[in-house]
């Protein structure tokens, strides 16, 4: 690992510290990776309550007469779909469809909108956001990535939770956002704390972005209402139970989001959604043929948990490799996501996984791996 004072760090790393939690580097950032285990944690979640740091993650806020066209031209869903208040996933890709980052985005004005992006990602989005801004001066793009501190609390006790913290502040529905209102962060810090409702894990759950000189508290103050604290390792077993991609891992800029089973989230033929970025090779891609498909993997013997970069092989030739993997806790099986040919990515072909020179049958299966909440 790199030396940590080389890395960026949580505003809310002491709490972290505070709890026992084992750091790690992500992304270029110092980051808790477990507290009390990754199956603790998963179990937590999946039954009750967890919060995760989110705080590397960067907030983007886009606004002005141009914002709504220029977004459009950036991001593959339509933009101009959303009310006030709502969200969206969406993916900014380069000319070649190839993803630079997949993002959340919400409009919190006729003229505002906040981009939640991935951390690891956020000087490049920012960089390539700023290289594309119109020259009119119609869009006003602010980085307010390192004035919040931001959690994620997710689990079916999320809202019970939060209604009881937070007496006065109207919860949003899923994929919504509103103000967050509360005497712990009223009038602190240069940005409005907020809460959001879209998750990461399969369960319900809460973003809550706050200045970062009232973040500490906000975690205490949940810790204290009983939820779980929640690392990297746990969010990685939880989303991958999902089928939800990671960046930097599923996604990438030598895949297109069409490869990667996104469809439904680029809106290639939606006669309101103006030209974007990556639309073109997409159009071509369309018409020449998916060269593969980011596709679900389950073990069909027991085995050892998976992990990125295992050699898939069909009838003993290699045709891919793993770029997700992990021992699921909910089912007690490996899972795994590999890029395959669309031939060998039909439900129930059965194909192998090698882990250290080892081979163990596998079958594509269906997503979610994990079926208890619908999404």
């Amino acid at each position: 690992m790199s030396d940590p004072a080389l890395l960026k760090h949580s505003p809310l790393e002491s709490a972290h510290v505070a709890c026992g939690a084992r750091m790690v580097e992500f992304g270029g950032w110092y980051m808790p990776v477990q507290y009390s285990g990754i199956m603790d944690e998963h179990r937590a979640v999946r039954s009750a309550s967890g919060v995760f740091d989110i705080s590397h993650m960067g907030e983007i806020i886009v606004s002005g007469p141009g914002a709504l066209a220029w977004l459009e031209s950036l991001l593959t869903n339509r933009v101009g779909k959303l009310a006030v208040t709502r969200g969206q996933y969406t993916l900014m890709l380069d000319e070649k469809a190839g993803v630079i980052d997949d993002l959340i985005i919400y409009r919190t004005g006729e003229t505002a909108y906040f981009l939640v992006i991935n951390g690891a990602c956020r000087d490049l989005d920012l960089e390539w956001m700023r290289a594309h801004l119109p020259s009119d001066g119609s869009v006003v793009l602010q980085d307010q990535g390192n004035d919040y501190a931001a959690v994620a609390l997710q689990g079916p006790d999320s809202e019970k939770i939060l209604r009881s913290l937070f007496l006065f502040c109207d919860l949003p529905k899923r994929n919504g956002i509103a103000p967050l209102i509360s005497s712990l962060v009223a009038s602190k810090g240069s940005v409005p704390s907020l809460v959001a409702r879209t998750g990461y894990t399969g369960e319900d759950g809460f973003e809550l972005f706050v200045p970062v000189e009232v973040g500490v508290a906000l975690w205490e103050n949940l810790l204290a209402a009983g939820v779980k604290p929640c690392g990297l390792g746990s969010r990685d077993t939880l989303r991958l139970e999902m089928g939800y991609p990671l960046n930097g891992s599923d996604l990438s800029r030598d895949r297109t989001p069409l490869e990667a089973c996104l469809d439904r989230f680029v809106s290639l033929d939606d006669p309101e959604k103006i030209d974007f970025s990556g639309r073109k090779a997409l159009k071509q891609q369309c018409a020449e043929g998916l060269p593969s498909r980011l596709t679900p993997l389950k073990l069909s013997v027991q085995g050892p948990p998976l992990r990125s970069h295992y050699p898939v092989l069909a009838e003993g030739k290699p045709v891919g490799e793993t770029c997700s993997g992990v021992l699921s806790p909910s089912l007690g099986e490996g899972i795994a996501m590999a890029y395959l040919p669309l031939a060998l990515s039909v439900p129930g072909t059965q194909l192998e996984i090698e882990v250290r020179g080892r081979r163990y049958a596998a079958t594509v299966a269906t997503l979610p791996f994990y079926k208890k909440y619908t999404l």
